[in-house]
């Protein structure tokens, strides 16, 4: 017959290990295990901050093409030209004397349009003719180091938007 095991003490020093040490963690590995995990939380919020970024900057850009398209397609419609001005100063653009849309906070517009269409030092337009056809041209939206570009064909009036910042 196998011996019997030995009972389990059930005294006060129970969790003591060798030595008479607790076998529990020190205030100094729990120090390091909350900076530990304070710096991946502070590495997370970092990417979702900048992920939120590019994704404003995608928007913005997506709501300038969608408004940009249907100012091709008013002229399209009523047989006569419309315009499309962007203000790089007040970082706002409005298309045909309607309501004028401003970029969100820490975001810059630029435009690249024809000479004639450079209606002030920090007003450009682009002209979209009855035929679908415009005088051509690109809006640059920026943020930090996103960038996109709305690119305005001159020959079709067709609206692009590429993504030059650089990341994929």
């Amino acid at each position: 017959m196998p011996a019997a095991s030995p009972p389990v003490p059930s005294s006060p020093d129970r969790g003591i290990g060798r030595g008479g040490r607790s076998r529990g963690f020190t205030l100094l590995e729990m120090l390091a295990v909350i900076l530990l995990i304070g710096i991946a939380a502070a590495a997370v919020a970092v990417s979702v901050t900048q992920g939120l970024a590019s994704a404003r900057v995608a928007a913005a850009s997506g709501e300038l093409a969608a408004a940009l398209r249907a100012t091709r397609t008013q002229a399209i419609v009523h047989g006569n030209e419309h315009t499309f001005d962007v203000d790089t100063r007040a970082n706002t653009y409005r298309a045909d004397d309607g309501k004028v849309v401003r970029l969100p906070t820490g975001m810059r517009i630029g435009i690249t349009s024809a000479k004639e269409d450079q209606v002030s030092a920090t007003t450009g337009r682009i002209r979209f003719f009855p035929d679908g056809s415009s005088t051509g041209g690109h809006i640059t939206l920026q943020r930090n180091q996103r960038q996109w570009r709305v690119n305005v064909s001159w020959l079709t009036g067709a609206v692009s938007v590429a993504d030059v910042s650089g990341r994929k």
